[in-house]
This record gives structure tokens, sequence and C-alpha cells, in this order.
């Protein structure tokens, strides 16, 4: 459903992205992982449209959306969500009335059925009787599930992750990645997913790609990452300081 295909991007003089490949098939959870500043994130805007690339493409269904502007772009757009990794809620508007707000903003859909998709989101996000609170009310892991609740009110195909667990307990992120699983097998969307969560994110993954250094070094299932002979995967895998990878 999605191939990224020799994508090069450069900011400054720096080369971030060094011809990036990548296949995903539809229905897939596929993890990217990698050290922060591996060019992770400026991945994950090319696949939302936000950046051009200097060179290669994005296609979604063999389209190549790194060429489409304006309305061909946006419709290209709708067929995705997103979760971000602050969650990116609208802190003067409650639980419900962030879920409903894409609905309200994208469709001509009457209140009460604004309304009845919006109570059914939350309701399969665990926080239905949660919708009169702020974001200020709520935890950290409930932000994370009104976040992904929103993401999913446009029936997307696509389903695109930044750090959807950042800064949460071992428990809240073992939670948070149990529901995402749930929401996929029921759903059936097809998801990218930028983490750092090892060892939780072999969990949930269908296969796993590592990028290092602008390029993506190694790709697999789980199974595959963790027994990896690349001595790069090996060590962000266990952590270890010691390796060809040097901390910063």
């Amino acid at each position: 459903m999605v191939t990224i295909h020799n994508l090069h991007k450069s900011f400054d003089g720096q080369h971030v992205l060094r011809g990036v490949n990548l296949e995903v098939a539809r229905g897939e959870i596929v993890v990217v992982i990698g050290r922060s500043g591996e060019g992770k994130s400026v991945l994950l805007k090319h696949l939302m449209g936000l950046l051009k690339p200097d060179e290669g493409g994005v296609l979604i269904d063999g389209q190549d959306i790194t060429r489409l502007h304006g309305e061909a772009l946006d419709r290209v757009r709708e067929r995705a969500g997103v979760v971000f990794q602050g969650g990116a809620l609208f802190d003067s508007l409650t639980v419900f009335e962030n879920v409903a707000f894409p609905l309200r903003e994208k469709t001509r859909l009457s209140e009460e059925a604004i309304r009845e998709k919006s109570l059914s989101l939350l309701k399969q996000v665990g926080l239905v009787d949660m919708g009169h609170k702020y974001p200020a009310e709520v935890s950290g892991g409930m932000k994370k599930r009104v976040a992904l609740a929103r993401a999913l009110t446009m029936d997307p195909e696509i389903v695109l992750f930044d750090e959807p667990t950042t800064g949460l307990d071992p428990i809240m992120v073992n939670a948070i990645h149990r529901l995402i699983l749930d929401l996929h097998r029921r759903i059936g969307f097809t998801a990218i997913m930028i983490s750092h969560e090892i060892p939780e994110i072999f969990g949930i993954a269908d296969r796993v790609a590592m990028l290092h250094k602008g390029v993506v070094v190694e790709e697999g299932p789980p199974e595959m990452i963790q027994s990896s002979a690349n001595p790069v995967v090996r060590q962000f895998i266990s952590g270890d300081p010691e390796g060809p990878i040097r901390p910063d």
C-alpha cells in the first residue's frame, strides 16, 4: 500500500535521509526504530505530505504523493490519520469536542451523527465517561487514547504514529500498544509507527525497520530483527553503549 523509494532529504547541507527504501503492505503494522536525530520524524513528515524530498518518492497505492499539490494532495491526506507524539489536543476543547472536531470540520454529518460516532470511538478507547473533561484534567495515558480516537474519526486506511507512547510508564506503554493492536485487528488499518520502545514494540509489529544514518539498514519480522547479526541493530536493541553507534 505504501512504497518509499530512494528518499533523500537535506537541510542546510545536512543529508538527513540518504536513500530510504521501505514497503508497507495493506493491513500491516510496520514500526520504524532508530536513534534520535536519524531522520524518523522527517520520514514521517514525507508520508504526511508535509515535506517534499530532494530525490525519490512516496507512493500510496501507486500514486506518488510527493508530486501532488492542493486538492489532489488533500484527497490523499484524507485517507490517513495521525497520532502525534504529544497528542496535539486542543486545550480549549473537551475530550469529546477534540474527537468530534474532524467530523465537524470535514463532513456534513448532523450533530446527532457526530455525537454518536464520537462517543462510539471514545467507548472503543475506554473513555466514554470522560468526554466532558478537558485535556488538562486527564492523565497522559488518557490523552494518548483521545489522540488515537481522534485519528480514527475519518475512518482512515492508514494511521501514522509518531512516538505514541512517549512519556508513559512501562505499564501504560503496554496498555496503549495493546489498544492499538486491538483496534487494528477490528478496523484493519495500515499502520506506520515511529517508536523507541524496545522491546515492547516487538509485541505489536508485523515488521520492524531500523533507520540508521539516513537509510534502512535492516527490516523484517520482529524475531528476525531481535536475532539480527548486524552490530548496529544488535547494539540499538540491547542499549549497550559499546559498539559501532557512539553516544553523542
